[in-house]
């Protein structure tokens, strides 16, 4: 049965999708669009959150916020970088845990699980059609048939398997590897599978017979495999930062050269190949280089083509580029920033879309070359300087500031009630890790980490107070209330340091050990928390005794009210009922905090979110 969010979502969606496609768009046929598209998740799910948990983020400029603005002044009392105008990523989808991969046919998206399902998202509006159930592993690779009818998938339970993609069922799978499977590839005239593993072998399976055909032995792992999309008989592979060429007969064409990532055009006419800090875009028949341009050397390479062959888009860690390669002269076209892990994956739904998958669990849609969606004229927008971004962020409501560290080493103060900046001053913490800043008895104590220890600054000295030898990997840091203790989050405990002496007090045994992990701290509560809304935690402040396990659910604070940092959201401890959600644009912080008062948060993007909570709770 249709739920009333899903009903409402799309009953509001539909016509003016219809009205934008046939070209008699307006600004608000454009804003609604928009605001729907980027609040889907909210709405679908209680349409009654549009007041307190999409409309407020509405840009500034926006049709909806001047419409609305009387009745938003109730529910947010500030909004510190709210953006003027809608951003370039239009959809940000959140997922219950990062996916290494995603593919995309017409209106579906295929993304893989580290569950083992498959989920299928509607290209439009990014909800969920389908899960596709089999693999009892991580799903690490997948790709549609050029039809859309079959999909593909690798994973690490060691199997390929066919799917039929209007039922959701297992047509073959396909067992031989020995480890991990890292890349598939179908061929154009469906009688063809190829997959790599790290089991240093590539494998081609014949579909009708459901048998593999032919064994590549490689001399490391096979990181990829594709298939031309017209010629069925060829293919290439990426192993050990070399491409090499192959027929389906397992014959080797020409001698390997160098490269770490490869994808087709549509037509098959040309093919792209990352290796370092150039990319290549060669023709497949001659193998002459069409295009060539140089990026930063990315520790995560992925790319892929536009649909009409006109653009390339690579991904560099957190950012993804789009490159016009149209002239002999390629030239960067856009820059897409908002992810805060790496990304792991790259698809065109088509020539203006591009979709990313990342480690920060969440898959964004980004609009490429988005003309202005007033059909007034209007004259030139000033430019602002570009914001460095956020590392963190401190919330101190008795003293009525909250406090911001970026990654160039500049820690601000803010006043809470207008948002204003009070004062900043230079650190040397620069691009760290892991930091945490707290205004303790008149003074700002700045604590972060680097190569396995920590460095606590006082920060209108100037003055390092103390460094001190972790001798662990630090997943999260974070001041006691009292100034007291530093709290460091490693693999296996939460360790309490003395910031007088530097030496670990107390430590408490955890039982997720993750490498996602983060704190959040209650004078010398601390809870430590992680994706999927995993938390422990424990009391240090008890005089004699040793820490004292807490209830392992999230934050409550005053009232009734539970906050969930791992979903940034807000809800009625008794009924269960979700009061407030971060969501679009918002949806994923740097860092963030909240005291039932206020809620702040700090973005990659530079902006700096803050919300007085009092009415949307009301």
């Amino acid at each position: 049965m249709v739920s009333f969010g899903e009903w409402y979502a799309h009953y509001l969606l539909e016509p003016i999708l219809t009205v934008c496609q046939v070209g008699v768009a307006s600004k608000w046929t454009n804003d609604s669009q928009r605001f729907l598209l980027e609040h889907f998740d909210i709405i679908h799910n209680s349409p009654s959150h549009i007041y307190h948990s999409a409309l407020p983020f509405s840009p500034s400029s926006s049709w909806l916020h001047k419409c609305y603005s009387a009745e938003l002044s109730y529910i947010v009392k500030v909004v510190k970088g709210l953006p003027a105008e809608w951003g370039i990523c239009f959809r940000t989808v959140l997922l219950d845990s990062y996916t290494r991969t995603l593919s995309c046919h017409n209106n579906s998206i295929a993304v893989g699980s580290q569950s083992g399902d498959i989920i299928i998202l509607d290209v439009i509006t990014g909800g969920q059609a389908a899960v596709f159930s089999g693999h009892t592993q991580e799903v690490d690779c997948l790709t549609f048939s050029l039809d859309g009818t079959s999909l593909v998938s690798g994973s690490d339970d060691k199997t390929v398997k066919l799917w039929d993609v209007q039922t959701g069922g297992v047509v073959k799978t396909f067992s031989g590897h020995t480890r991990m499977v890292f890349s598939v590839s179908i061929s154009a005239d469906y009688t063809m599978i190829a997959s790599g593993s790290s089991d240093d072998t590539i494998r081609l399976w014949d579909i009708q017979r459901g048998e593999c055909q032919h064994v590549i032995r490689q001399q490391d792992t096979v990181q990829h495999v594709n298939f031309s999309p017209t010629d069925p008989k060829y293919f290439i592979s990426i192993c050990d930062n070399r491409l090499w060429q192959w027929d389906t007969n397992g014959h080797q064409i020409g001698p390997p050269y160098n490269g770490s990532y490869i994808a087709f055009s549509s037509d098959g006419t040309q093919f792209v190949s990352h290796c370092g800090e150039i990319v290549t875009v060669q023709n497949s028949s001659s193998g002459a280089i069409v295009a060539e341009f140089q990026v930063a050397n990315s520790s995560t390479p992925c790319c892929c083509f536009s649909p009409d062959g006109r653009l390339v888009a690579i991904a560099d860690n957190n950012t993804a580029y789009i490159w016009d390669i149209t002239s002999s002269d390629p030239h960067l076209v856009e820059t897409f920033i908002g992810h805060t892990n790496y990304i792991t994956s790259l698809t065109f739904s088509s020539p203006t879309t591009l979709i990313s998958a990342s480690l920060d669990r969440s898959i964004r849609f980004w609009q490429i070359g988005a003309p202005s969606i007033d059909l007034v004229a209007i004259g030139p927008k000033p430019t602002s300087p570009a914001l460095a971004p956020i590392k963190s962020i401190t919330l101190q409501t008795k003293d009525g500031i909250i406090i911001t560290s970026d990654s160039d080493g500049i820690v601000k103060t803010w006043d809470i009630s207008t948002g204003l900046c009070k004062a900043s001053f230079q650190t040397p913490a620069k691009d760290s890790h892991k930091r945490d800043i707290q205004l303790i008895k008149g003074r700002l104590i700045f604590v972060w980490s680097s190569e396995q220890r920590f460095h606590i600054w006082d920060v209108e000295e100037g003055k390092l107070l103390l460094e001190v030898n972790s001798h662990d990997d630090l997943e999260d840091l974070r001041i006691s209330g009292d100034g007291s203790r530093i709290f460091s989050l490693g693999e296996h405990f939460i360790y309490a340091w003395s910031v007088q002496i530097g030496r670990v007090m107390e430590k408490a045994a955890i039982v997720y050990s993750a490498s996602t992990g983060s704190l959040t701290i209650d004078g010398l509560k601390v809870w430590a928390y992680w994706p999927q809304s995993k938390y422990q935690g424990w009391d240090f402040g008890i005089p004699g005794s040793p820490p004292v396990q807490l209830s392992n659910m999230p934050i409550l604070l005053n009232g009734n009210i539970l906050w969930d940092p791992s979903l940034t959201r807000i809800k009625n401890a008794i009924t269960g009922e979700v009061l407030f959600q971060l969501s679009g644009r918002f949806a994923k912080p740097v860092d963030v905090q909240c005291d039932g008062s206020y809620l702040v948060a700090g973005y990659r993007s530079g902006e700096i979110l803050i919300l007085d909570l009092k009415h949307v709770l009301l």
